[in-house]
């Protein structure tokens, strides 16, 4: 069914508690493991039908953030989403403690089981409100930059809209588009400030609520991390600093070469060309259109997901003022149709939405397909190798997409790959100073994320920005408000990405059969093992990353 034809109707929670309650009874009542089984495909039809209504109205409200109906209907879920996950919650103990468990863990696996003790970790009826209020206060920073207005050339422009100008391959327009741009930043700071003070101090007493000394351990639980650590985490920031650090400094200085310029600016992050990034040729219904052709020819699996994609009409990608910033793959499982949300704006970040997103939703496509819905609940760092390495393995149909500029596409997506794990590791070390000393002021947080900055992009210069030169930069990087801890799954993916593009460039299709039996696996194993089933070395092993960058220096002739 096309998405615009899909029928909506609000979540009656009372209806959902009811059908739970009688869940929960039959689930008691039940005499063997196979009985429990029956149940349980009766869970997945409860919770499938709601969440299916639920994210209809998330797409349709982040389409148009104006929208009246689905502003209210969001805010619904906004409030009982936290009411669902606990009813979820209360019925996987159940089953986590069922005495025909043996079955069950043979049927569901031990992935799943794991993941009910870390639900039951991080979610509980007292803490409901504190949920909700979360929710609220997520929405709220969303708002105030979906409505950002900056004047620009006699247009209004909200932020998505300004990229192609902050990234304009002639230095004065960036300028000038940096300065508008960080000026919303500015003018708004101590409300994005205050939004985040709130954050910060609700979920620690959400971590306190639940008997943790701080917001992380739960944040952890959240993020189902159930088979490595904080330490872990540690130990592979560590690595980054150690081995990638220096590797993607010397690609920023042969970017500032390329470019002429004697030292780089925070106005040249992201620009590779003196004549400019190269840019997606065609409409965005073309560049659709190229992306169904790829797909067709890449694999017969990768065929039959894109054909369904754009016969049911599952992209929104066009870029328009009232919508929601930034882009993500969602699932509506009643129709086992995975859809993509995106503000194309005319760079290549358009072309990066058919590759990455639809990574994504290739995987959830094939995950449809496996009756045991639990296997779907991949974490986020398997869920990110999907997509960045789908960046990896389209590369070979860029010229449909940047014509006699496809090489040069290829050379900036690399550098670029390399250069956001600093990055994307500096994000997450951010977020766990800031809670664990929740009591940071504003001023002491912006000087946590300068020294960061310092340490794992040495060459950002700030001349001219006293926003940014004082350590706000981070306040437009949604993750740290909306996902808290999500940002360092890029980075853990980012490096399996990279070993399939060394691998790929040796042996394409054998590469190409490791990602797709990776994409099969699914949740059906933990990310160690996934690892190894795959042949991908695990990226908190220590080592990991200097092997990494000893293949890739050898790709770019910098051994």
């Amino acid at each position: 069914m096309k998405f615009k034809d899909m029928p909506y109707q609000r979540v009656d929670l009372d209806k959902v508690k009811a059908d739970f309650a009688s869940l929960e009874g039959d689930f008691d009542k039940a005499g063997s493991g196979e009985e429990q089984f029956a149940v349980h495909q009766r869970y997945y039809r409860i919770t499938d039908e709601a969440a299916t209504q639920a994210t209809i109205a998330e797409i349709r409200h982040d389409i148009d953030m104006t929208d009246e109906f689905y502003e209210k209907e969001q805010q619904h879920y906004d409030k009982i989403g936290p009411v669902l996950q606990n009813l979820r919650v209360s019925y996987g103990k159940k089953v986590y403690n069922s005495k025909f468990r043996p079955y069950l863990e043979e049927k569901i696996g031990p992935v799943a089981f794991k993941n009910m003790e870390l639900s039951a970790k991080s979610v509980d009826e007292k803490i409901l409100d504190l949920m909700a209020e979360e929710n609220a206060l997520q929405n709220e920073y969303n708002k105030l930059l979906a409505t950002a207005k900056i004047p620009w050339e006699g247009q209004t422009l909200n932020l998505s809209l300004m990229t192609p100008y902050l990234h304009s391959p002639e230095r004065r327009v960036r300028e000038r588009a940096w300065k508008l741009y960080s000026a919303f930043f500015a003018e708004n700071k101590e409300q994005m400030d205050d939004i985040y003070d709130r954050l910060v101090r609700n979920r620690t007493k959400q971590g306190q609520a639940m008997g943790y000394e701080n917001y992380l351990p739960l944040g952890y639980a959240r993020m189902y991390r159930n088979c490595y650590t904080r330490s872990d985490i540690a130990d592979f920031r560590a690595q980054v600093k150690r081995d990638v650090v220096p590797f993607a400094e010397r690609l920023h200085d042969r970017r500032r070469q390329r470019l002429g310029l004697d030292k780089l600016r925070y106005i040249d992050e992201g620009v590779y060309f003196t004549q400019g990034n190269p840019k997606p040729c065609g409409t965005p219904e073309e560049i659709l259109k190229n992306g169904r052709r790829m797909y067709n020819e890449l694999s017969s699996e990768t065929a039959e997901f894109m054909n369904f994609m754009c016969d049911n009409e599952l992209f929104d990608v066009i870029g328009r003022k009232t919508k929601k910033t930034g882009g993500y793959m969602t699932y509506l499982p009643d129709y086992k149709a995975p859809f993509i949300f995106a503000n194309f704006n005319g760079t290549e970040g358009d072309v990066n939405v058919i590759t990455h997103e639809c990574g994504h939703a290739f995987q959830g496509y094939l995950a449809a397909q496996d009756p045991i819905r639990e296997h779907a609940d991949i974490t986020m760092e398997t869920a990110e190798t999907h997509s960045m390495s789908m960046e990896f393995f389209t590369e070979p149909w860029m010229e449909l997409f940047f014509r006699e500029r496809a090489q040069d596409y290829r050379d900036m997506h690399f550098e670029d790959s390399v250069m956001f794990i600093p990055y994307g590791t500096m994000v997450d070390e951010f977020q766990d100073i800031v809670y664990s000393d929740p009591g940071l002021s504003p001023k002491a947080r912006d000087e946590a994320w300068r020294d960061l900055e310092k340490q794992y992009k040495p060459h950002l210069d700030y001349t001219g920005n006293e926003l940014y030169g004082q350590g706000a930069f981070w306040q437009r990087q949604h993750h740290i408000y909306d996902c808290p801890l999500y940002y360092i799954d890029y980075c853990i993916a980012q490096t399996n990405a990279l070993q399939y593009k060394a691998w790929m460039d040796k042996d394409y299709r054998e590469a190409w059969n490791s990602y797709l039996k990776l994409c099969r696996l699914s949740a059906s194993d933990f990310f160690n093992g996934l690892m190894k089933q795959v042949g991908l070395n695990n990226p908190f092993e220590d080592g990991c990353l200097k092997y990494v960058v000893s293949q890739l220096g050898k790709t770019m002739h910098m051994d």
